[in-house]
């Protein structure tokens, strides 16, 4: 799938998650699986609005790009915001505790993290580069002898 490259403010989600669930779709992803991978991006493109550029003042876009393979579809997100490392955040120590009793923010993160099966994260010339994997459903093996 050819990149999709939006500016950086709220109403571009929509166009991310679209692309997020059009790659889930092209690579057989079952709907559980889908949802997770377009919720962990959500997470991190947010994030990325509103606080790498809204909250600092600044303008950049957001860069969405998918890689298949025949084991992973592989989902990579930049942007062009301060340094952001999402696995430096720490987990939540209020997990324990009853919904209406936990602090709001913090969980979002942690369960981008979770939500996937494996997440990375690069700075490559001077872009955050996240990058979300989900494993692809194994398809049967055809027997093509004959």
């Amino acid at each position: 799938m050819d990149p999709v490259v939006v500016p950086g403010v709220l109403d571009s989600l929509s166009a991310i998650g679209r692309y997020v669930l059009g790659a889930a779709s092209a690579a057989g992803l079952d709907k559980r699986s889908a949802y997770r991978l377009r919720l962990a991006v959500d997470e991190i493109a947010t994030n990325a609005v509103i606080h790498g550029y809204q909250e600092a003042g600044l303008e950049g876009t957001l860069t969405v790009r998918a890689e298949m393979d025949e084991g992973a579809l592989t989902i990579i997100l930049e942007d062009t915001a301060a340094r952001f490392d999402p696995r430096q955040v720490p987990v939540p120590e209020t997990l324990d505790l009853p919904l209406d009793e936990r602090p709001i923010g913090g969980l979002g993160v942690y369960l981008t993290l979770q939500g996937v099966d494996d997440f990375r994260y690069e700075r490559v010339d001077d872009r955050n580069r996240n990058i979300f994997v989900m494993r692809r459903p194994r398809t049967p093996d055809v027997d093509r002898s004959g």
